[in-house]
């Protein structure tokens, strides 16, 4: 894990360093970083078994013999209401409601053992009666709302899975790799977005951003995503492809003023990229506003020169078709797209992360680094070290190149039916 990244959910595409370049095939979305919410007995496990019960038990066990052990009138045993406590915490109901008898039995049994010396009686015997009742309804509460964390977490893993769908391996004959830090270390899904279409007229890849936070992003990236999916594999022209996701934005906005939302101004900034079917020495690229990508090869980082283009939902700022521009890609180059938490991350002293010098380093240092899977883990690695994992947007970065395992095509020539 890299340092900071305990304050962050990260959801890593990328598979582990030195082994193929694709993720895990039964799942290429696996959560890591920030640890899964989890019942809090679950974390006491030895072997497999649960030893939530040994901490109460020795904390009863304790008390007991702590109270044999005093003479005169300092009695200890009413202390035992804390073991119902502290099952309330870490145990389940029935565990707490075991203890809670327990340490009722407990206190009577020791209280009456020396009828001859001070007793605490029957005002203490209440007070650990109570406890007991009160710890079992605590824990109670306290279940409850673990189940219903754990509700919302599986809703969430549907929302993500939905927005940002599993990539098989190879997909549309290309190596790819991602990973996705969120800024709010409870959210695991956010705006930033990216998919990969084959069709008949080629790959198309699309990485973006949705301004803003919250459901209204996720909707709005879920709104671009389904329009993506759909033309980029049956439109010829990647033209076409972003007059649909401009057109599509702007429904969107529109829908959303219809309903009176205050995010009707909402917009996106994306790169669009296509890999035409039977070039590979090319790849085309529209660009919404957003950073350009870089070219990663062994001989060093270039910035493909296709910056320019407003943000989706401006077009009436300037009408007329998005333009595409075609450049050359070399084939041991792989394209690194990243979004703005990358290129906005700051360090103590206010200083940006400069993605491209660090990249540059890094190459020169180990030239497999251009490999997909170990050049996202590289940008991951720094934006948190740079900024110390604490994170201010939501962070994405992603790299494609066409695959070697068949020349550059996929399994079905870099077509797919889906």
């Amino acid at each position: 894990m890299s340092p900071g990244s305990g304050g962050h959910g990260w959801h890593d595409r990328s598979p582990s360093a030195g082994r193929r370049d694709v993720a895990h095939p039964h799942d290429r979305y696996p959560s890591a970083g920030r640890r899964d919410v989890a019942h809090r007995h679950e974390m006491l496990l030895v072997g497999g078994r649960s030893v939530a019960w040994v901490p109460p038990f020795l904390l009863l066990t304790a008390i007991a013999v702590a109270d044999y052990n005093t003479t005169g009138e300092f009695r200890i045993i009413s202390w035992i209401v804390l073991v119902p406590g502290i099952a309330a915490a870490i145990c389940g109901v029935w565990g707490t409601a075991v203890f809670a008898v327990l340490a009722i039995a407990a206190y009577v049994t020791v209280d009456n053992a020396w009828p001859h010396q001070f007793q605490t009686g029957l005002p203490d015997f209440i007070l650990v009666s109570t406890g007991g009742i009160l710890a079992t309804l605590a824990c109670v509460v306290r279940v409850r709302g673990e189940r219903r964390a754990l509700h919302l977490r599986d809703v969430a893993d549907t929302v993500r899975r939905t927005v940002l769908r599993p990539l098989p391996p190879g997909w549309g004959g290309l190596d790819h790799a991602g990973v996705y830090l969120t800024a709010d270390a409870q959210a695991r899904v956010g705006g930033d977005f990216y998919d990969i279409q084959p069709g008949p007229h080629g790959t198309r890849v699309l990485v973006g951003d949705v301004q803003g936070k919250g459901l209204g992003a996720v909707e709005t990236a879920s709104v671009l995503l389904g329009t993506f999916r759909e033309a980029g594999y049956h439109e010829a022209e990647l033209t076409v492809v972003a007059e649909r996701l401009e057109a599509r934005m702007t429904r969107h906005r529109e829908y959303t003023r219809a309903l009176g939302r205050d995010d009707g101004d909402r917009f996106a900034t994306a790169v669009l990229l296509g890999f035409p079917a039977g070039r590979t020495g090319v790849v085309d690229a529209v660009v919404f506003g957003h950073e350009p990508p870089l070219a990663v090869g062994r001989d060093g980082v270039r910035m493909l020169p296709v910056g320019g283009g407003l943000p989706l939902g401006y077009r009436d700022l300037a009408p007329g078709p998005p333009r595409v521009r075609r450049v050359p890609l070399a084939a041991d180059e792989t394209l690194l797209l990243v979004t703005d938490g990358v290129t906005e991350a700051r360090d103590g002293d206010g200083r940006f992360y400069r993605l491209a010098d660090e990249v540059t380093r890094a190459v020169s240092a180990d030239p497999r680094v251009v490999a997909p899977a170990l050049l996202v883990a590289v940008v991951r690695d720094g934006t948190l070290r740079h900024s110390a994992g604490r994170l201010a947007d939501d962070t994405t970065a992603f790299a494609v190149r066409r695959s070697r395992a068949a020349g550059g095509e996929g399994p079905e020539g870099g077509h797919s039916p889906s």
